[in-house]
């Protein structure tokens, strides 16, 4: 790749008329582009997304629905809203969407407020063995307004127990049971859950904000035929802007839709939802199944390469994007991984592992994942090679130098954000 930086719609008078603020954005695509990034909830947008985004209709306020705003003057958002729906019902064969919400945590509040009531059950994976905050984490809404239930995973296999997720089940009688997680590297069996929610005659909510791009390009299972309600983001591997959207059977359409407006958000952004639309449609076609694969590849190699070098990847490797590793062998916390990582230009996260006997300000894991980096084109051979990297840096923070050097090669050749791009 080859060419001058791409820094983004109009930026030429952003610099001019507030260069403080351009240099942020400057200084943030050089950030970007001067370290390998192995965070497994990011990626690089198109830049016709981000012309989406810096559009006009960040301008209008738009409450409602299309063809049922309170405000005058939609006829165009709505068209826009109207094709990131038909988009995304096609793209997720799904009966119904709402591409309102303005995040993932957003989604789950509508989602739940659809379906619960304040102190009703639910069932959700407990955050420490992977689950998210809105899945009944005690700092959260969900853990403060429900009574929650959380399974895990088992000590030994590392791998969801599903026979302790039906005896919770059975046991506590859940009207939701919660399916999804952010840190867990393997596939999850919707069909399991289904049956076990019908079991106990629950709503099965499936929170897929990590894997939703993977199952859009059709490379790991989906979860829209089993869940009755579909949370997700838009962007990580779906490579869109950042948000959330909910998809959901036709019988649930209009309580979804009643919780996103008016129960949790008042006017929706038009220009995300744009944005959302552009991303759907760049999904739809035949190459972000190729994309999707290769990500799922260079996840999986990655993994074996850490594996190789003494890094145990938790569950002994990974089925999606990213992959969880226990570094407690090496001696090295995951703060401290992560800081010896960001010194050497390869930028992850600390992450606690099943069972972590530390904090999680400090962790004995981190995670990895693969969507940016094979955004820009990287494939197992470099894999191989940032594995490597990786190693050095979290076992000698004295080769810093060294390792930045490489990653400055590699990245000479897979830049982001090139006029190209």
């Amino acid at each position: 790749m080859g060419g001058e930086p791409y820094y983004g719609p109009d930026f030429g008078r952003l610099r001019r008329q507030d260069p403080e603020l351009a240099q942020v954005l400057l200084d943030e695509l050089e950030r970007e582009r001067a370290g390998i990034q192995l965070i497994a909830g990011e990626n690089f947008t198109s830049p016709a997304v981000m012309a989406a985004l810096g559009s006009t209709l960040t301008n209008k306020y738009a409450e409602g629905y299309p063809g049922r705003r309170y405000y005058g003057g939609c006829e165009v958002v709505d068209r826009a809203e109207r094709l990131a729906v038909e988009r995304a019902r096609r793209l997720f064969g799904a009966e119904h969407v709402n591409v309102q919400p303005h995040s993932g945590a957003s989604a789950n509040l509508a989602a739940y407020a659809a379906l619960l009531q304040p102190g009703d059950t639910m069932l959700a994976m407990a955050l420490p063995h992977g689950g998210h905050l809105t899945h009944g984490s005690k700092a959260n809404f969900s853990g403060r307004w429900f009574d929650v239930a959380s399974y895990g995973v088992r000590r030994d296999t590392e791998l969801i127990d599903y026979d302790e997720v039906r005896d919770l089940a059975l046991r506590r009688r859940p009207k939701v049971i919660v399916c999804g997680a952010t840190a867990y590297p393997r596939l999850i069996d919707f069909s399991v859950f289904r049956g076990i929610a019908d079991e106990v005659g629950a709503w099965l909510l499936a929170d897929v904000a990590h894997p939703i791009g993977l199952m859009a390009g059709g490379v790991i299972p989906s979860a829209v035929p089993y869940a009755d309600v579909v949370t997700l983001t838009t962007h990580k591997v779906l490579r869109g802007p950042r948000g959330g959207a909910i998809l959901c059977t036709e019988e649930l359409a209009g309580k979804i839709d009643r919780a996103v407006f008016p129960f949790v958000q008042g006017g929706p952004l038009m220009h995300a939802v744009a944005a959302k639309a552009v991303a759907f449609g760049e999904a739809l076609r035949p190459e972000f199944a190729e994309y999707a694969g290769r990500v799922v590849a260079n996840a999986r190699t990655l993994a074996g390469a850490l594996d190789g070098a003494g890094m145990r990847p938790v569950t002994g490797g990974t089925d999606t994007h990213l992959a969880l590793i226990d570094l407690r062998e090496l001696g090295v916390s995951g703060a401290e991984a992560e800081r010896r990582c960001a010194a050497a230009g390869i930028t992850l996260n600390r992450n606690v592992i099943p069972y972590d006997p530390e904090p999680a300000a400090v962790t004995s894991g981190i995670r990895v994942g693969t969507a940016c980096v094979t955004t820009q084109g990287m494939g197992p051979r470099e894999m191989e090679e940032v594995g490597s990297l990786l190693s050095m840096s979290v076992r000698d923070p004295d080769v810093a130098p060294e390792v930045r050097e490489r990653v400055a090669a590699i990245l000479a050749i897979h830049q982001p954000y090139l006029s190209e791009y």
